[in-house]
């Protein structure tokens, strides 16, 4: 009998664009959960992490490759599959037992069957005397634990989690992590593999055995790094530290390799989805490194608790930093590079024409609407002109993000203004 307890097979995804030419979003992904594995997967965000999760759930129907479950191919949401969303997705008008008893309803589970299952999966979770409670009463550690008892419930031998504690304090959190690895380390779950989305570096390598990272445009599995380290696992011992380095290091890579020292960095796509990183924050964030204690070089993962960051925050300001070629990134830690150094060094006047200048040099798009209003007689255009180029390449909501993103940046800069109200970009002073 084969150890694997579900594959994917070259699994590809692609969304239809405006020019019907459809966005790859996942591109031949290979994967495969292992019997009595915990995997967790990271990438940054728009990379295809909850897509991909999504189908495998069979809630989504992959437009190339396959899903495979106990042999047999997924074509919508498989029995002994179970999933829990970030954002609880429970009923609102529905008890906690309601909530919990209704996949199995589903299954069609008779009555009395249904009610001692679901009584005894709120026990096991930690919500014992909260039965007859409905969710407004709750708070989202418990909410939570609600998803967790509505998916084991129905005795999944594979447990799909999308960020199912980043909606939670640091504390509940870190609870809820706890009672979950100890319901799978004393086998009270009949779960046979688990695979789980995270933004969250530390968690990741505290929970899992292997990590995928996913790369992203188009969304595919870059690496995998072995957790070989014994559980209960210390977040400060030589060994977590080296692992959490490592998928910093992985997760930091821009495209080509851009901002690694010695790495000659490829060119970006005028349709290229930019982070979404505020100027305020990107000049921060060279402050802080430039500063003591770093003095121009910090350890990412230090850095990243020193100013109280998650990984999703942290992710975009560091890539933007190393497009625009502020900073270079490699074994998990960033340097400033000269022109970073400079910035920093500078008064707000000149740090404006600084980053300006690194705009239009690094980003396609910002040169591309620098350009198109300087050639235009009246040197204005409207934002409607750039967003139906952007969604060529992208989704409307990606192409509207990207654009909103580059006016941000370009104003900041002073290469253009904007009126929100006209929705025209311009070479004019506001007046």
């Amino acid at each position: 009998m084969s150890d694997i307890v579900m594959a994917a097979e070259a699994v590809s995804k692609s969304f239809k664009t405006a020019d019907r030419a459809g966005r790859l979003v996942l591109d031949k992904v290979d994967f495969h959960i292992n019997d009595g594995e915990i995997v967790a997967v990271l990438g940054k965000s728009g990379s295809g992490k909850s897509t991909f999760l999504r189908i495998l759930a069979g809630l989504i129907e992959p437009s190339g490759g396959r899903v495979v479950y106990r042999g047999a191919e997924v074509h919508g949401p498989a029995q002994g599959v179970a999933m829990v969303f970030q954002s609880f997705a429970l009923f609102p008008w529905l008890t906690v037992l309601g909530n919990v008893e209704l996949g199995l309803e589903a299954l069609g589970v008779p009555r009395q069957e249904r009610r001692e299952r679901a009584l005894a999966a709120i026990d096991l979770i930690g919500l014992d005397g909260f039965e007859s409670a409905y969710p407004k009463e709750l708070s989202g550690g418990m909410r939570q634990r609600v998803g967790f008892a509505r998916a084991l419930v129905v005795n999944p031998e594979v447990l799909l989690l999308d960020e199912p504690f980043s909606a939670l304090d640091v504390l509940t959190a870190e609870t809820l992590r706890g009672d979950l690895v100890d319901l799978w380390l004393e086998r009270r779950i009949p779960t046979r593999g688990i695979l789980f989305v995270s933004h969250n570096i530390e968690e990741a390598v505290e929970i899992a055995d292997r990590i995928a990272i996913f790369d992203s445009d188009p969304g595919k599995i870059r690496s995998e790094i072995p957790v070989p380290l014994p559980r209960p696992r210390d977040w400060n011992s030589a060994g977590f530290r080296q692992i959490v380095d490592q998928v910093y290091a992985m997760l930091t890579t821009t495209p080509g390799g851009a901002g690694r020292r010695g790495a000659k960095p490829e060119p970006i796509s005028i349709a290229y989805r930019l982070p979404d990183a505020p100027v305020q924050q990107l000049a921060g964030l060279i402050d802080t490194v430039a500063d003591a204690p770093y003095h121009g070089r910090a350890d990412l993962p230090h850095l990243a608790d020193s100013i109280g960051l998650e990984t999703d925050e942290l992710l975009p300001l560091i890539e933007t930093l190393q497009l625009l070629g502020f900073a270079h990134v490699g074994g998990g830690d960033i340097e400033l590079t000269a022109a970073g150094r400079v910035y920093w060094d500078s008064d707000i006047q000149q740090r404006k024409i600084l980053f300006g200048d690194h705009l239009v040099r690094t980003i396609p798009l910002a040169a591309h609407i620098r350009r198109v209003l300087d050639e235009r007689p009246g040197h204005r255009a409207p934002r409607a002109r750039f967003q139906r180029e952007l969604e060529d390449h992208l989704d409307e909501e990606e192409a509207d993000e990207v654009l909103e993103t580059i006016i941000n940046w370009g104003r900041h800069a002073e290469l253009f203004a904007y009126d929100y109200d006209s929705e025209v970009l311009s070479l004019e002073n506001p007046t």
